[in-house]
């Protein structure tokens, strides 16, 4: 009697598909949960269930692993609308939505507020995070790099301002009221 068989072995040690949605949802209900100063890697491991070493071999710093987890939780900003005035309102009113997941927003401010003084953290938060959404907006709105970044930076800013200040997201018709603000300068 034959002992081989025609399937392959499985490769020693644990499955890893999926780690990264595991690991990005453990780190945004850690953030929710704990605030980001103290979801650290060590308890984002454990609310993962895996060691943080794990974690270590994919993303060298907890800031790495923020940007990627924003990264993951935005997806592509849609470019709804025929006009430059629908266009420049989606991607506000997907912002303002996007900040206000739980745990989104605080990991956001927290990142950002880290790259103040890490220069390293601020080349992967400009290059990793911001880039793709500044280009898919210049290509969206036909617009140079230094108007978009206004965008983002008017955007971006006011809504994290109001989580940092108030600890909740923006509400509905303030948002309507940003949009009115921003709209003019893409109209």
């Amino acid at each position: 009697m034959s002992t081989t068989s025609s399937t392959p072995a499985r490769p020693p040690g644990r499955p890893r598909s999926g780690i990264n949605d595991v690991v990005f949802a453990a780190t945004l209900s850690t953030v929710h949960e704990l605030g980001y100063a103290r979801a650290t890697v060590e308890r984002i491991a454990a609310a993962a269930g895996i060691a943080k070493t794990t974690i270590y071999r994919r993303w060298p710093t907890k800031g790495a692993l923020i940007v990627d987890c924003l990264l993951d939780a935005f997806g592509p900003v849609p470019m709804e609308g025929d006009s430059r005035a629908e266009i420049t309102s989606s991607a506000v009113r997907w912002a303002a939505g996007k900040i206000a997941e739980p745990g989104v927003g605080d990991a956001f401010a927290g990142v950002f507020s880290d790259g103040v003084s890490d220069p390293e953290l601020r080349e992967i938060l400009s290059s990793r995070l911001q880039d793709p959404y500044r280009l898919a907006l210049q290509d969206a709105l036909g617009e140079p790099e230094h108007r978009v970044l206004f965008f983002i930076d008017v955007v971006v800013g006011t809504l994290l301002h109001r989580m940092g200040m108030t600890g909740r997201p923006m509400a509905g018709d303030d948002v309507d009221a940003l949009v009115e603000l921003v709209l003019p300068l893409f109209r």
